[in-house]
């Protein structure tokens, strides 16, 4: 495996706003997309949102349309439109959408925890609510999980390998990994890569409740009284390459990907394991070819969860060797909320970004410190940190562990 794999192409939409440069100005400025929701469902008075989220409140798919046509983007459900627009904004960043025949030959790898819920959710109201006889008829193709990757094929004229990956949280990143390995491989020069997400319906926000994870005030990671997880939304899209292939056409080199690690837990479905979350950091650390003292940019998995920032605290204090203040911790579900599969995209992209600049962006409503979560922590405002190379977690419920590590390009 010869092949280098650089990152060539970002695009992105998130509660903060739409677009990779505002997503990125406004990590650096401090600023949050989580505030408070209160929703009553309009057929159901006693079905209430009401807590911290991350919302999009409207997305602007303008420059898809100019391309694509508005009948194309009018059916889609809110998972998909996200994707298109991130992947819309990636490969014309990447500078493929003026290379059709390109673009025509590329892979698609895309993560996703769900399909379309907002489509699924419209069904059961009118069935179960509405006493409707049928549900819109391309309920079916509009909420499987494959979903989004068919519309990217098809928007887009992409014609190579496409599929879903679904393994929680873990999806996207999963999805960066797996696509860096069919570069490294030779079977195909570009892949598209990332994740969506969409999951502040009514249905999904009464499970995550009953699941007793979300916070009742704000996502405070690594932070004493920190008291769980806010549920965003959205998508972030790479775009891959082949080294070799994306300077010969004089394209834009973000990083390079260096490491992919992965690992199951094998235990338990949603209490994290030091062991299988370890090995996944290990075995891209020892694919990446760099010692554990290199200084390094941690962009976190970083829930708010009290015992997932705990297990990632020990995991990673296990790992950073040469004094901790080598190194410095990211984590910015704090400011876009937990983007469920397309969580490690985002996070990887932020992390790209800052280790392009050479700096750490902060984590965000931050209390105090936690003697369990002794960290190197990005705090206060955006500071200068020079770090050789970026590591990405991603531990997902089921203990499905993804890492991902990436220098500079």
């Amino acid at each position: 495996m010869s092949v280098r794999v650089a990152v060539t192409g970002l695009g992105c939409v998130s509660a903060l706003g739409q677009g990779v440069a505002t997503n990125w100005a406004k990590l650096k400025d401090g600023a949050t997309g989580i505030r408070r929701l209160s929703q009553t469902h309009p057929d159901q008075d006693r079905l209430i949102k009401d807590g911290p989220a991350a919302i999009i409140d409207s997305l602007d798919t303008a420059a898809v349309e100019a391309y694509a046509g508005r009948k194309v983007t009018a059916q889609l459900d809110p998972v998909a439109a996200f994707a298109v627009v991130a992947t819309h904004e990636a490969l014309t960043d990447a500078g493929l959408i003026a290379e059709p025949a390109t673009l025509a030959q590329a892979f698609i790898v895309y993560g996703g925890a769900s399909g379309g819920n907002t489509t699924m959710e419209e069904g059961y109201v009118r069935i179960l609510l509405k006493g409707q006889s049928s549900v819109h008829p391309l309920t079916i193709p509009k909420t499987m999980s494959s979903a989004a990757v068919s519309q990217l094929s098809m928007i887009f004229g992409i014609k190579g390998v496409a599929f879903a990956i679904s393994s929680a949280c873990s999806s996207s990143a999963h999805a960066i990994a797996e696509a860096a390995y069919m570069i490294r491989a030779g079977r195909t020069k570009v892949a598209i890569a990332g994740g969506c997400d969409s999951s502040l319906n009514f249905g999904s926000w009464y499970s995550w409740l009953a699941l007793q994870a979300m916070a009742t005030d704000t996502c405070r990671p690594f932070s004493i009284n920190r008291k769980g997880m806010v549920l965003g939304e959205g998508a972030a899209t790479l775009v891959l390459e082949d080294l070799d292939h994306a300077r010969a056409r004089g394209a834009t080199i973000y990083a390079e990907i260096i490491g992919c690690g992965g690992s199951s837990d094998a235990g338990h479905l949603t209490a994290p394991s030091v062991e299988g979350a370890g090995a996944a950091v290990r075995g891209a650390y020892a694919e990446a070819g760099i010692p554990t003292d290199t200084p390094v940019l941690v962009s976190a998995h970083g829930t708010g969860t009290p015992l997932n920032d705990k297990t990632e605290t020990e995991v990673m204090r296990g790992i950073l060797t040469g004094g901790l203040d080598r190194h410095r911790v990211i984590a910015t579900k704090s400011a876009h909320g937990h983007l469920l599969g397309a969580g490690g995209a985002i996070e990887f992209l932020v992390g790209v970004l800052a280790l392009r600049e050479g700096v750490a962006p902060p984590i965000q409503n931050y209390l105090g410190p936690d003697p369990e979560c002794d960290l190197p922590l990005a705090l206060g405002k955006t500071e200068a940190f020079e770090a050789e190379a970026l590591v990405s977690n991603s531990f997902a419920f089921g203990g499905l562990n993804s890492v991902l590590i990436a220098k500079r390009g």
